[in-house]
C-alpha cells in the first residue's frame, strides 16, 4: 500500500503550475451545476434515484473549451468539480425536503428560504467535513478504493483528445430526449403512461401494469443495468400485481373499512387508494430494513474509516508548519472547525427554521459520521450505489427515538426531526460526490484546496435554483399524493418514506403490523442473497416507473450480447454516454413541461385560467384511447432501439 502511494505519479506532475482555478472554469462549471441540479431536482422527485454527473460535464466540458479555445486537463476537471456538486446536493434535499409537505406544520416550512438555507447547510458541511479525511481516504489508500466514477472521470479528462467524439454521444442523447418529449408531453401525440388495469371480476382484480415510457427512465434503467432494474421490478410486480389484488379478493367481502383506514371499504378502493392504505407502509418498512442491512454491512468499513482518519489528523498535527507540494495541500484544518462551528450557530439562530440547539448539535454528530461513512462507502461501490435512504432513516429514528426520550412527541417536533435527516442526507451525499472529485484530482494531478473551494462554489451556486425548481414543480405538477388539481403528481418515493418514518414514531401510531410485514418481505429477499433494498425500493415506487427501467436493463442486456462482452461497458462507454445524454434531455425538458403548465394566456370554457401547454398539446393520444397507449409503446421501443444502435456502435480506429 505505502509503495503503491510512493510510486504512483499523478498526470500533472506537483512541481507544474498551470491554469486551474480561472474564470471560464469557474463560470462553466456553475452553469452545469445550475443545469444538472436542476434536472436532479426533476429525476429524484419522480423516480427516487440519481445518477452521478461528472462524468457527462467532463465530456461536455471538454468539448464546449475545444470549441471557444484551448484549456488544460486541471480547468475541465474544475468544471466537472463545481458542476458535480449541484447534482450532488440536489439528491439529498429531494430526498428529503418535500416531506415538509407530508408533516403537521411542515408545509409553512416548505419555502424558498427554509430550502436555500439547509440545502446550503448541509452542502457546504459535506466538503468540509471531507476535508480531514482526504488523506486517509484518497492518498493512502489509492491501491485499495478504487473510486469507480472518480476514476473513470479521471480517465476522460486524460484521454481528452478523444473529447469530441465523447461528448457528441451525449449531445445526441439531448437532442433525442427534447425530440422525444416534445411530440409525447408537449404536442401529445401518444400517451406517456400506457396502463393495462385488470377489472375487479378477474383472475388479478385491481392489478395493473403501466409505464412511464420516458427517456430519463430509459437511460437510468441502461446505466443500473438489468440486475438492479430487474429486482427493482420484482418489487413492483410484487406490490402492484400480487400484494393489491391480494388485497382486494380477501378485503372486498368486508362491511367496513380495514384498519389503518377508518372511512373507506377496500370494496370502494381502486389500485392508487389501496396502495396509499396499506402497501405504502409494507414498502417502508421493507426500505427500512433493506437501508439498515446495507449500513450494517459496511460497519467494518466505518470503524477503519474512522480509525484511519484520527490517526491521519494525528499525523497532521505532527507535522504542522511543514511546506506540503501543490497537489497535498487542502482547506486548513482550523478553517473546516471554524466553518462547521458558525453553521452550528446559523442553524440555532436563524429565523423561521425548525432548528434548536439539540436538533443543531444532532446534525453535527450524525453529519461528521455519516459523512465519513459515505466517503468510504463511494470509494467501494460507487456514488450510484450509495445508501444514503439507509444513513437517512437511520439518523431519522435515532433521532425520534432521542426526541421521544426527552418528551417532544408532539407534531410541532416533526419539522425539526426532518430537518436534522434532511442536512445530514445532503451532506453525505454531497461528501460522496466530494470523494470522487477529489479522486480524479489526486489521479490528474490538481490541487485540492482548489477543487474543495470550487466544491463550495457549486454548492453556492446550484442551491440557488434547486429550492425554485421544486416549489415549481410542486405547483404546476405537484408533489406526492394525487389531487383533483395535481392527477399525476411527481410521487417523490424518497421523502414521503421519510414522512411516514417521523411521524409514525412521533405520534407512535404507526401500523407496525403492516411495517413488520415489509420487513419480512425484505428480510427474505436479503436471505435469498438478493439486494433487499434495490427490491424495497422497487416495491415502494409505482410499477410506472419500474418497467421502464426494466426495459432500459434490457436493451444493456441485449447491446452486451451484440458487444460479446462478458464485463460491465465502462461509464465512458457509446451506449452509457447516450443514456446520460437520454437522463439530463428528459428532465430538462420535464422542467420545461411545468414552466408551460404553470404560465397561463386567456381562459377556458369554465373560465379558469389556460396554461401555455393547452395550446400546444392536441391531446392525439388520449383522444386514441387504447390506441393511444399501443402509439406510445410503439414509440418507446423505436427509442429503445435508437439507444441500442448507439451502445453497439463500433468505434473507428
Amino acid at each position: 500500500m505505502e509503495n503503491q502511494q510512493q510510486d504512483f505519479k499523478p498526470y500533472i506532475s506537483a512541481k507544474d503550475f498551470i491554469p486551474e482555478f480561472t474564470l471560464k472554469a469557474i463560470l462553466l462549471g456553475s452553469f452545469f451545476g445550475v443545469l444538472f441540479g436542476a434536472a436532479t431536482v426533476y429525476l429524484g422527485l419522480k423516480v427516487g434515484l440519481t445518477v452521478s454527473a461528472s462524468i457527462p460535464i467532463a465530456v461536455l466540458a471538454i468539448s464546449i473549451f475545444k470549441k471557444i479555445g484551448k484549456a488544460t486537463i486541471l480547468e475541465s476537471n474544475i468544471v466537472q468539480t463545481i458542476g458535480s456538486a449541484g447534482e450532488s446536493v440536489a439528491a439529498g434535499v429531494v430526498f428529503t425536503l418535500p416531506a415538509l409537505l407530508f408533516l403537521t406544520g411542515g408545509r409553512a416550512y416548505f419555502q424558498y428560504f427554509q430550502i436555500f438555507v439547509l440545502a446550503l447547510i448541509g452542502g457546504i458541511l459535506g466538503v468540509l467535513f471531507m476535508v480531514p479525511l482526504r488523506r486517509s481516504l484518497i492518498v493512502k489508500e489509492h491501491g485499495k478504493l478504487p473510486y469507480p466514477e472518480g476514476t473513470a472521470c479521471a480517465d476522460v479528462l486524460v484521454a481528452g483528445e478523444k473529447g469530441g467524439k465523447l461528448a457528441q454521444k451525449v449531445y445526441y442523447g439531448l437532442g433525442v430526449a427534447f425530440l422525444y418529449k416534445l411530440l409525447m408531453s408537449i404536442i401529445g401525440l401518444w400517451k406517456d403512461v400506457p396502463t393495462l388495469l385488470f377489472k375487479r371480476g378477474s383472475s388479478l382484480p385491481n392489478g395493473s401494469v403501466s409505464a412511464e415510457i420516458t427517456p430519463e427512465l430509459l437511460g437510468v434503467g441502461y446505466i443500473i443495468g438489468p440486475r438492479i432494474a430487474g429486482i427493482m421490478a420484482a418489487g413492483g410486480v410484487l406490490s402492484w400485481l400480487v400484494l393489491i389484488p391480494l388485497i382486494t379478493i380477501f378485503g372486498d367481502g368486508l362491511a367496513g373499512p380495514l384498519a389503518p383506514e377508518m372511512t373507506q371499504r377496500i370494496a370502494d378502493m381502486g389500485p392508487g387508494d389501496i396502495w396509499n392504505r396499506y402497501i405504502r407502509y409494507i414498502g417502508a418498512g421493507a426500505v427500512t430494513f433493506g437501508g439498515l442491512v446495507t449500513l450494517i454491512k459496511t460497519i467494518p468499513t466505518i470503524v477503519s474509516a474512522f480509525r484511519d482518519s484520527f490517526k491521519d489528523l494525528k499525523e497532521s498535527r505532527a507535522s504542522k508548519g511543514v511546506q506540503r507540494e501543490r497537489t497535498e495541500r487542502d482547506i486548513p484544518l482550523v478553517y473546516v472547525l471554524v466553518g462547521s462551528a458558525v453553521l452550528l450557530v446559523l442553524m440555532t439562530i436563524l429565523p423561521n427554521v425548525p432548528t434548536n440547539f439539540l436538533s443543531a448539535m444532532l446534525i453535527i454528530v450524525f453529519g461528521f459520521f455519516f459523512v465519513t461513512v459515505s466517503s468510504r462507502i463511494v470509494g467501494l461501490i460507487g456514488s450510484s450505489s450509495n445508501p444514503i435512504s439507509g444513513m437517512t432513516i437511520a439518523t431519522l429514528m435515532a433521532t425520534s427515538l432521542i426526541f421521544l426520550g426527552v418528551g417532544w412527541s408532539g407534531d410541532a417536533y416533526q419539522p425539526i426531526a426532518l430537518v436534522v435527516g434532511s442536512i445530514v442526507c445532503i451532506a453525505a451525499a454531497n461528501a460522496g460526490a466530494t470523494s470522487q472529485d477529489l479522486k480524479t484530482g489526486y489521479i490528474v494531478g490538481a490541487t485540492p484546496v482548489k477543487q474543495q473551494l470550487g466544491l463550495i462554489i457549486g454548492v453556492l451556486v446550484s442551491v440557488v435554483v434547486i429550492g425554485f425548481t421544486m416549489l415549481l414543480l410542486e405547483r404546476t405538477i405537484g408533489i406526492g399524493e394525487a389531487t383533483a388539481e395535481h392527477p399525476n403528481p411527481l410521487p417523490a418515493p424518497q421523502a414521503t418514506l421519510m414522512a411516514t418514518v417521523i411521524k409514525g414514531l412521533l405520534s407512535q401510531n404507526l401500523p407496525w403490523g403492516l411495517v413488520i410485514a415489509g420487513m419480512g418481505i425484505a428480510a427474505v429477499v436479503e436471505l435469498c442473497g438478493v439486494n433487499s433494498l434495490a427490491f424495497a425500493v422497487g416495491a415502494y415506487l409505482p410499477l410506472s416507473t419500474s418497467t421502464p427501467l426494466l426495459a432500459g436493463g434490457f436493451v444493456k442486456w441485449i447491446a452486451d450480447k451484440i458487444n460479446k462482452s462478458d464485463k460491465e461497458e465502462s461509464d465512458i462507454g457509446p451506449g452509457a454516454l447516450f443514456s446520460s445524454g437520454l437522463i439530463a434531455g428528459g428532465a430538462i425538458m420535464g422542467i420545461v413541461i411545468a414552466i408551460l403548465i404553470g404560465s397561463t394566456y386567456g381562459v377556458d370554457a369554465e373560465g379558469k385560467p389556460r396554461s401555455l401547454l393547452s395550446y400546444l398539446n392536441i391531446g392525439l393520444g388520449e383522444s386514441l384511447g387504447s390506441g393511444g397507449d399501443l402509439l406510445g409503446l410503439i414509440a418507446f421501443v423505436l427509442l429503445g432501439a435508437v439507444l441500442l444502435r448507439f451502445a453497439t456502435q463500433k468505434e473507428k480506429a
